[in-house]
């Protein structure tokens, strides 16, 4: 009795198609193209969420020493009286007792003077960038961030 042996794989005539690790390898060489030219191509791609954090680390330090003025002389500046109050005595209160902030009131990251209001309109006190375009409103790197 002949024995027929029929192979495990059998010759295809269609296209063939990609392997799972050809894949991979495609995917890791697009990945690290990637990698290589989005900050060549895209230098800003990653700034505008830098300067928003380091605005609401500023808004947030402000916050901070606004409490401790509050705490020492009874209540929070006017706004009127600003953040500089922060920095040097406005000589209305024997209780103050700072400086508050280590050094001068920054401007924001876009180089734009913090708003500070007080009473503010969501609470006793509003401290505000209005992102790169400096003006109310806006979306993506143009919000504002308050506290």
């Amino acid at each position: 009795m002949p024995c027929h042996s029929s192979p495990v794989f059998p010759d295809r005539t269609g296209p063939r198609g990609f392997t799972l690790l050809e894949l991979l390898v495609a995917v890791v060489i697009i990945g690290l193209l990637a990698v290589y030219a989005a900050p060549r191509y895209f230098p800003e791609l990653g700034k505008s969420k830098a300067k928003a954090t380091l605005a609401k680390s500023q808004i947030d330090a402000f916050a901070r020493a606004l409490e401790a003025y509050r705490l020492d002389v009874g209540r929070y500046p006017s706004t009127e009286e600003g953040l500089d109050v922060l920095l040097v005595d406005p000589g209305t209160s024997d209780e103050w007792n700072g400086p508050y902030l280590g050094r001068h009131v920054p401007t924001d990251p876009w180089g734009n003077a913090y708003v500070y209001r007080s009473p503010g309109n969501q609470g006793e006190i509003e401290i505000i960038s209005y992102g790169a375009d400096g003006k109310p409103g806006g979306s993506g790197e143009a919000a504002d961030i308050a506290h």
